[in-house]
C-alpha cells in the first residue's frame, strides 16, 4: 500500500488524472490525501469532485478556502448562485450537486495519522498551537459545519477579523479565526496576527512578518505537517513542514508526496497551462 498527499488541484482534472497514472494509484490498496482547494480556477471542478468522491474511504480531503467558498455560495439564493463563475455554476447546478456538497461539507479541516507521523492542513498552524490544540480547534468547526449551525457559519465565516487565534474567542469569531488560520494563512507576526495581503515567496514580505512555520518561538509539533495553499512558495521541505502547492492552475506543477516510505518522496507532473503569477 502507498499513501500519497496531493497538493491544490483547483479544478485541474486532466493533470490529476496524469498524476494518478504517474504514481500508479490503485484504489483497491493505495490511499490519497488531498490538502484542500479541490475546486475553482482550473475549469474542471465538477469532474475533480466527482472523481475524488468516487474514491470513497481511499481518499482523505481537508477543506481549503476555495472549497469553503463554494459551500458558502451554495447557501445563497439561487439567483446569487447563478452569478458566480461558470466553473462553480457547473457544480452548483449539477444533478448530483447535493451529494457532492454534502460530502464536501463533512470533510475535516485537519487530518492526523499518528502511525505515519503526519498531519495535513490546507494552510498552516497558529504559532502557539500544539497538535492537540489544533485538532480541538478544527473539531469545533467541523462539528458546526456538519450540524444545524453549518449554514450560519458558512454565511458568516468571511472576514479578516479576528486576525489571530485566541482561546478567549467565542462563537462565530472563534470559528472564523480557526478557519482563517487553517485555510488562509501564509505570513504572520510573532503574535500570530495574519498578514492576508502578503502572498509572495519568502523574502518578499514586509519586515516583522514570517512564514507561519518560521515564526520565532513557534511551538514544536509532534508530527510532520503537509500543507498547500501557497503557490509562490511551491515545493518546500523544512522545519517539519512539507508544502506541496505547485501552482498547477497557474502553469506550475501538480505535486504528490509519498508519505509511507522511510523518507517522504516528491512526485509531480508539469502543467501545460500558460505560466502566470498566481496566489
Amino acid at each position: 500500500m502507498a499513501v500519497y498527499a496531493i497538493g491544490d488541484v483547483q479544478g485541474c482534472h486532466d493533470e490529476l488524472v496524469q498524476l494518478l497514472e504517474k504514481i500508479r494509484f490503485d484504489s483497491a490498496r493505495d490511499m490519497l490525501w488531498f490538502c484542500g482547494d479541490l475546486v475553482n480556477r482550473g475549469g474542471q471542478s465538477l469532474a475533480v469532485l466527482r472523481q475524488v468522491q468516487s474514491f470513497g474511504d481511499r481518499a482523505i480531503v481537508v477543506l481549503g478556502n476555495h472549497d469553503l467558498s463554494l459551500l458558502s455560495i451554495a447557501e445563497r439564493e439561487e439567483a446569487a448562485q447563478a452569478r458566480v463563475n461558470p466553473e462553480l455554476r457547473e457544480v452548483l447546478f449539477a444533478p448530483d450537486r447535493d451529494s457532492l456538497l454534502d460530502w464536501l461539507r463533512t470533510r475535516p479541516l485537519l487530518h492526523v495519522d499518528p502511525a505515519l507521523n503526519f498531519a495535513m492542513v490546507h494552510a498552516g498552524f497558529a504559532p502557539g498551537w500544539t497538535l492537540d490544540r489544533a485538532a480541538r480547534a478544527a473539531r469545533e468547526v467541523e462539528i458546526r459545519l456538519a450540524g444545524e449551525g453549518g449554514k450560519r457559519l458558512l454565511l458568516a465565516m468571511f472576514g479578516n477579523k479576528p486576525d489571530q487565534w485566541s482561546p478567549k474567542l467565542r462563537g462565530i469569531e472563534r470559528m472564523r479565526a480557526t478557519i482563517n488560520v487553517m485555510t488562509r494563512m501564509r505570513y504572520c507576526d510573532v503574535r500570530g496576527r495574519i498578514a492576508y495581503a502578503e502572498k509572495g515567496a519568502p523574502g518578499t514580505q514586509k519586515p516583522g512578518l514570517y512564514p507561519w512555520f518560521e515564526v520565532p518561538g513557534r511551538v514544536r509539533q509532534d508530527a510532520r505537517i503537509v500543507c498547500g495553499h501557497w503557490s509562490t512558495l511551491g515545493r518546500f521541505q523544512g522545519m517539519g513542514v512539507y508544502a506541496i502547492d505547485g501552482g498547477c492552475v497557474w502553469g506550475g506543477e501538480l505535486i504528490a508526496l509519498r508519505l509511507d516510505g522511510e523518507e517522504p518522496q516528491f512526485v509531480s507532473i508539469k502543467s501545460a497551462r500558460p505560466r502566470v503569477e498566481g496566489d
